[in-house]
């Protein structure tokens, strides 16, 4: 009877255990979601609207460079984002750090909702803007920093890979779903000049679901999600951020701070480039959506399936995969789509979706790679500044492609961008250990 007992109760506390981990799952992949959702609210919703915060007369280069500033602002919060949230987040909980961060971005989501235009603040409204998307930023650094290494520690070991895929898979979703809120609302409010309906009020309603989908995730997590045992069972560091860049930890940093430059620089070529440059290349708005709607569905499968496969051939393999494939393949994809592909819808989204697809889904590795490759008193620092660090550098790539227009056709420029990305992910793999059998 004695033997009986002592074969059920790990058993029930596994199961439980498996529970909990199906919960910090659910909820780290919502909250990419949600991250996700209010990144690329600016580049997809707010862009057909950007003429509702500046003047008239701005000339289109101009005008393209603000669009990306606004994108770039948030990428600049994060940083700092993670280092506030990743040091709390190794002392006092996963889960704190989260839910303030979970709940700081859907407020400043609701109060860019609530923003005037050019004609009623003059500059101050983008002004305003930009100061929203910056403060959003640091609370998206956040979410991320705590949620993902909470949801790794949970993660069977065998299915860390797959685990990983999905809670990234957030990344197309969050696309998909500002897409859909766009498109919709583009059909209610037809888009135009800074007095169309679109201008001065659709674009609002994709900002507004943004910050509902961020308060149902808090309570979500507040009600569902527990603190993260292999955390609460560990030895806290005294400070984690000096920990991390003590010698001990430095290099492992700098070999991921170059993998996640390339993936941060083939984002910005790519995600945060493109639809920019099609409205450069007068492509219109509703195709352009439209394209990136496909693209994402494709992209949700490819980040889990990357992640999945990674368990079989290694983190590294796949890293070193995506990062040849970004400096050779996609930037001629990309090529054949800016010289002339984007005349024909059809073409358009065949390219649009090849560009994509064979760089982006890299993301489906990082979160099983990264959590890997730190011990659990500086986990979610390390993660989290790791991640994060690596932004400040590719986001200049605006300022980038300005100083390479003086070389070639600005619509050419993020291709070269690109290319950097893929060779900084491939080098930056190829100096870093194989991960998938670290026990957490």
């Amino acid at each position: 009877m004695s033997t009986i007992q002592a074969t059920q109760a790990p058993t029930a506390d596994s199961s439980n255990k498996n529970g909990q981990g199906k919960k910090a799952l659910i909820a780290a992949y919502f909250g990419f979601s949600v991250d996700m959702i209010d990144v690329y609210l600016p580049i997809i919703a707010l862009g057909p609207a950007m003429i509702y915060f500046q003047p008239a007369d701005l000339s289109p280069t101009l005008a393209t460079t603000l669009y990306y500033l606004i994108f770039v602002l948030s990428l600049v919060g994060r940083p700092i984002g993670s280092f506030i949230f990743g040091y709390a987040g190794d002392k006092i909980g996963r889960r704190k750090t989260t839910l303030v961060s979970i709940l700081g971005i859907g407020v400043t989501t609701l109060l860019i909702a609530c923003l005037p235009g050019y004609a009623t603040l003059g500059l101050g409204g983008v002004l305003l803007l930009a100061a929203l998307r910056l403060i959003s930023g640091v609370f998206m650094g956040g979410e991320y920093t705590s949620a993902n290494p909470l949801a790794m520690e949970y993660a069977p070991k065998n299915k860390r890979g797959m685990y990983g895929g999905f809670i990234n898979a957030g990344f197309p979703t969050g696309t998909i779903v500002v897409s859909l809120a766009t498109l919709g609302t583009l059909q209610l409010f037809p888009a135009g000049d800074a007095t169309s309906l679109y201008a001065v009020w659709g674009w609002r309603i994709p900002f507004i679901i943004g910050a509902l989908l961020s308060f149902i995730l808090f309570i979500y997590t507040y009600r569902n999600v527990e603190e993260s045992k292999v955390w609460e069972e560990s030895k806290k560091a005294e400070n984690p951020i000096k920990d991390l860049f003590s010698k001990k930890n430095l290099s492992l940093l700098g070999q991921v701070f170059l993998v996640m430059s390339g993936v941060w620089f083939i984002t910005n070529a790519i995600v945060s480039s493109l639809p920019g440059i099609l409205k450069y290349l007068n492509v219109n708005s509703v195709d352009s959506t439209n394209a990136q709607l496909v693209t994402n569905v494709i992209m949700f499968f490819l980040f889990i399936f990357a992640g999945a496969i990674s368990q079989k051939i290694g983190r590294k393999t796949v890293l070193i995969i995506f990062g040849v494939l970004s400096f050779t393949l996609s930037p001629l994809f990309y090529y054949m789509l800016l010289n002339g592909g984007y005349q024909s819808t059809a073409k358009l989204i065949v390219l649009v979706v090849l560009v994509n697809c064979l760089a982006i889904p890299v993301f489906g590795v990082l979160t099983s790679y990264i959590s890997e490759r730190f011990s659990t008193g500086v986990r979610a620092s390390g993660y989290g500044i790791g991640y994060s660090l690596a932004l400040i550098i590719p986001a200049m790539t605006p300022f980038f492609m300005l100083g390479l227009k003086n070389f070639m056709p600005y619509e050419f420029t993020p291709i070269v961008i690109l290319v950097i990305g893929g060779l900084f992910i491939t080098v930056g793999a190829l100096l870093g250990p194989e991960t998938k059998k670290v026990d957490l």
